[in-house]
């Protein structure tokens, strides 16, 4: 593994503007020194101010869970603090029944943003990671909030990589996949999104400012654990591996609250 070192620092800000970018695609990463060991991989963004996440964005989630697609997004916030590297484990916290996985595209915000148009809004894009907004089902039922389902420590997984929207044709065509213990769960396309990246982007920019670094996290598509017959939850010691086509591949191992992470 190669190292950025300090001219990432934290990605968020310089780094993630148009000319932050064009300093980091200048680098020859051959030339930077190599890291020794096995060193761990945090989160590919650092220094989030704000996590956005988008329920029932996708058509065919929609229907295994026998609803029609919002006519409007369905956004919800998930803490910074959430956010893990791509393979630390994830952890099930004390109480949790229903631990369940949704592998996402999330979009990581470049420049301060409002009132853009989907037009416009490929502009404000530093790049593309991978996301798995890991959920707590039983706790949103009972609280009829996301917040409680969605914001423990480890249950948003991202990156491996940070990838910059030249190296990706076209973000509604991208293939998902999520397997569980080696069983494949998720294969989905980002083209079955209800609302598109550029919409999205455009609808909060239009409900609140977006910071350099900040996250949208796009949804999932089908295959969830809660809508399998019968429904299946994460347990200590399953293993998730996520794929997005362009984005690499993350890996998480679950661990009960007081176990070693």
């Amino acid at each position: 593994m190669r190292c950025l070192g300090s001219l990432v620092g934290d990605i968020a800000g310089d780094v993630l503007s148009p000319a932050g970018l064009d300093r980091l695609r200048a680098v020859d990463p051959h030339r930077l020194p190599r890291v020794e060991g096995s060193p761990r991989i945090g989160p590919c963004v650092g220094a989030v101010s704000k996590i956005i996440g988008v329920g029932l964005n996708y058509h065919d989630h929609a229907r295994v869970a026998g609803v029609r697609p919002p006519g409007r997004p369905v956004f919800f916030f998930k803490p910074p603090s959430s956010l893990c590297g791509p393979y630390d484990a994830v952890v099930r916290p004390k109480g949790s029944t229903h631990l369940d996985w949704e592998v996402e595209l999330a979009v990581v915000i470049s420049t301060t943003t409002r009132y853009v148009e989907p037009e416009a809004a490929a502009e404000r894009i530093a790049g593309f990671c991978i996301l798995n907004d890991i959920t707590e089902r039983k706790w949103i039922e009972t609280s009829g909030q996301m917040l409680d389902g969605k914001s423990a420590d480890t249950f948003s997984p991202l990156g491996p990589w940070l990838v910059t929207p030249d190296e990706i044709q076209d973000p509604q065509n991208l293939t998902l996949e999520l397997s569980v213990n080696g069983v494949r769960r998720q294969h989905g396309n980002t083209a079955d999104m209800v609302f598109g990246v550029a919409e999205l982007i455009s609808r909060l920019s239009h409900i609140m400012t977006l910071d350099p670094g900040d996250i949208i996290t796009t949804g999932t598509p089908a295959g969830v654990g809660m809508r399998m017959t019968p429904p299946i939850y994460l347990q200590p010691g399953d293993c998730m591996t996520l794929r997005i086509s362009g984005l690499g591949e993350q890996r998480q191992t679950v661990v009960s609250a007081g176990e070693p992470a």
